[in-house]
């Protein structure tokens, strides 16, 4: 079976404390109960959580969707995007089945990341590293006016920028990718084709400006 390999890179720094960390756990309990009910991609979504933070860490290895149990997220200390790319890249190379002779590998992976700050570490190196791997696609939420976009537009042309990191923001912004998600995985198993392409997934909710 080729799995749909999709990993969540999610800030924890202190700054999300309160309201933001809250949204982000009850988001991604919504998007693994909504993906549970889809036939698609309970089939081939396996997810991984990477936590960054004054560290990074894979707090989830990639899980099919009846066996995942979301873990609780804390918001400490600063932001290490670079090591997050850098770990995810790694990551893509030891979970991610490669196509031989012998059999296809898995889809390229999907890629979302969402933070409300700047990275704290020289994290141009991550980048450099996390751009050898091959994905389908990589989506960069900036959540509230902490977050630079001209950070995030250097990972991925696509970006997406919240006005405000708050409950119901967060909460549209992982609907969105639940419904990304659910596009995907449904493409894979009926077209047998990969989406690289923003215009391809769902259109995002209006609390979603995307980024030009």
């Amino acid at each position: 079976m080729r799995r749909l390999p999709v990993y969540l890179l999610l800030d924890t720094s202190g700054s999300m404390s309160g309201e933001p960390i809250e949204a982000v756990k009850n988001g991604v309990q919504l998007m693994i109960s909504s993906l549970r009910q889809n036939p698609q991609a309970i089939e081939t979504a396996f997810l991984s959580v990477i936590t960054f933070d004054s560290v990074a860490q894979q707090i989830i290895p990639l899980t099919d969707l009846a066996s995942f149990q979301m873990v609780d997220l804390k918001a400490t200390g600063v932001t290490a995007l670079g090591e997050a790319l850098r770990l995810v890249s790694n990551r893509i190379e030891n979970e991610v089945a490669k196509t031989t002779t012998e059999q296809k590998g898995d889809w390229k992976p999907l890629v979302f990341i969402m933070t409300d700050g700047v990275p704290t570490d020289d994290w141009l190196p991550g980048l450099a590293e996390f751009k050898k791997q091959k994905v389908a696609f990589t989506v960069a939420c900036a959540a509230g006016s902490g977050a630079d976009t001209a950070v995030l537009k250097q990972i991925t042309d696509n970006v997406v920028s919240l006005d405000t990191a708050d409950s119901a923001s967060i909460g549209k912004f992982f609907q969105w990718v639940t419904a990304s998600i659910g596009v995907t995985s449904t493409k894979v198993e009926d077209a047998g084709k990969e989406i690289s392409l923003l215009k391809e997934l769902p259109p995002p909710p209006s609390e979603l400006n995307i980024v030009v």
